[in-house]
């Protein structure tokens, strides 16, 4: 098979893992070299100051002994099964490169052999562009369940993000649903990373050196580690969900975690517990859950108080920080002038750097609501929930339905709105 069909065969079983990011990353291009992580970074699709950048996402190979039930890659299905080589791979990603077709590699692999095996396979691509071309661009490597502690060391030292996804938010979903996997197998590297980032930090010596490696390179793992969470194709509620995200982002240092709906591969027959829900109903629910997990990371808010318990779903209806506004009416009104920076973070319409601004003017002098709407406040959504000054820009004390129907949009609506919607605004 010739490579032009390998890139669109395996390119296009990449499309389903949604856990790129910006590198968050600052690897210099090397003398000599090419490529560079400073200047912008690289993400799956938008970097942070909303440009749309390119990023080659290819498999090493479509073949896999695991069947897991939920995977367009999964050993039972259909299709045509093709590998790259590592000088394949590694030709392949510096041309594109100096056509300037891409700004990185997001490199993952069905599990073709032994996970060792697949690791090593990967960890080749990494050293190979890093030690031969001398490539300073971003590469963002999926660490293989099961693989050693050593390799998953080793391939840190190469990358500037690393990522092996949870996909399911329960052992026994687990089990049911790709039962070749271990929770151990998946936790187990995201310990190891977590531990080599911190020893990397504090100038410790283990993972400055490897036996595996000729040459000692500058970093581990600069950009962090991320996840995947697939949501719809077992029945655990958000609550569940956000539970265990609040739980990966603490224990494990987490980059970030990723919520891709579940997208049907097989029949409804095949499968047990797939595909619940329709496919706009689920992208609106994985549109809520990145709401919710913005509130849990920047906001403030415990997940509990944004789903109740682990049994709860999210509204459909109603963005996360507007339904506890409404239900915890008692907070409200926000005088503008006088709430503490953590006070303001909790009123819709106002984001973090809305909220900053606040602060940093009211010292300036008094505040009005014309200022307001220009330091960057919604009003349209705050005025519900703040004076200014002693006034108000309403005068009804509105019911709990009323405010629904102004602050709320409906789930087709969500639905239709891409990642970068979801978090950009001020929420």
């Amino acid at each position: 098979m010739d490579t032009e069909a390998k890139i669109r065969i395996l390119a296009d079983a990449a499309k389903y893992d949604v856990s790129c990011a910006s590198s968050g990353s600052t690897r210099l291009g090397p003398k000599g070299g090419m490529g560079s992580t400073l200047s912008a970074g690289i993400c799956h699709s938008w970097s942070s100051d909303g440009r749309c950048i390119s990023l080659l996402k290819v498999l090493f190979s479509n073949a896999c002994r695991y069947d897991c039930s939920y995977c367009v890659n999964r050993a039972s299905a259909g299709g045509r099964r093709v590998s790259f080589t590592v000088d394949e791979l590694t030709n392949i990603a510096m041309a594109f490169y100096r056509r300037n077709y891409i700004e990185g590699l997001f490199l993952s692999s069905g599990i073709f052999a032994e996970p060792d095996v697949v690791m090593e396979q990967l960890l080749r691509v990494a050293v190979t562009l890093r030690s031969e071309y001398r490539f300073g661009g971003y590469i963002h490597m999926k660490a293989i369940p099961g693989a050693s502690r050593e390799l998953v060391a080793a391939a840190g030292r190469w990358v500037d993000r690393m990522s092996v996804n949870i996909e399911l938010p329960s052992e026994r979903s687990l089990n049911r649903l790709a039962p070749q996997k271990k929770r151990r197998d998946i936790l187990g590297p995201m310990g190891w990373m977590r531990t080599g980032i911190d020893y990397y930090r504090e100038g410790m010596e283990e993972f400055r050196h490897s036996s595996f490696l000729k040459t000692k390179p500058a970093s581990f793992v600069p950009a962090g580690q991320s996840t995947q969470l697939i949501v719809g194709a077992s029945p655990e509620a958000d609550g569940t969900i956000l539970s265990l995200a609040d739980g990966l982002y603490k224990s494990y240092g987490m980059k970030r975690v990723y919520y891709s709906a579940f997208v049907p591969t097989v029949s409804r027959d095949e499968g047990p517990g797939l595909g619940l829900g329709a496919p706009n109903r689920l992208k609106a629910r994985e549109h809520r859950l990145y709401q919710a997990d913005w509130l849990m990371r920047f906001y403030g808010f415990a997940f509990d108080e944004l789903v109740g318990d682990r049994s709860a779903f999210l509204d459909p209806e109603l963005d996360p920080k507007s339904h506890w506004a409404i239900v915890h009416r008692e907070r409200f009104p926000v005088d503008l002038e006088r709430a503490d920076y953590e006070v303001l973070l909790r009123v819709p319409g106002i984001g973090v750097r809305s909220a900053r601004r606040l602060v940093v003017a009211r010292r300036e002098g008094p505040l009005n609501f014309e200022l307001v709407a220009r330091l960057g406040v919604v009003l349209s959504r705050a005025k519900y929930f703040v004076t200014c000054g002693g006034r108000s820009l309403v005068s009804a004390d509105y019911s709990e339905k009323v405010l629904r129907m102004r602050l709320g949009g409906g789930p087709d609506a969500y639905g239709q709105l891409s990642l970068f919607d979801a978090i950009s605004g001020e929420l």
